[in-house]
């Protein structure tokens, strides 16, 4: 089953911003791309998201699916220490140190 309503709150939203559909297997936002490749986010989501005007976006494609990942500073922090390795840096630099002395 399939049905169709204005996800808008605000008043200040013009009509048909974006549409929110409702089906059984799935609870979608769907938004239209303006000629220039714009799109809306609704503002709920930013708000959950702490997207702020002027936030940055990655954009990622996996497979036929776009993903959009706003860079903020939770996210950068989630990241702190995803490359690390087995030995810090500092060890990897004395180390070569020692290599090139001798």
């Amino acid at each position: 089953m399939c049905r169709a309503e204005k996800c808008s709150t605000r008043s200040t939203d013009p009509p048909q911003a974006y549409i929110c559909y409702n089906v059984s297997h799935m609870n979608s936002i769907f938004t239209v791309v303006s000629s220039k490749g714009q799109i809306v986010i609704p503002a709920a989501l930013r708000d959950e998201l702490g997207i702020e005007a002027g936030t940055r976006i990655a954009i990622q494609r996996k497979d036929d699916h776009l993903v959009l990942q706003p860079i903020t500073l939770e996210f950068i922090r989630s990241l702190r220490g995803c490359c690390k390795g087995k030995d810090s840096l500092v060890a990897a630099r004395e180390r070569e140190h020692r290599k090139d002395r001798f």
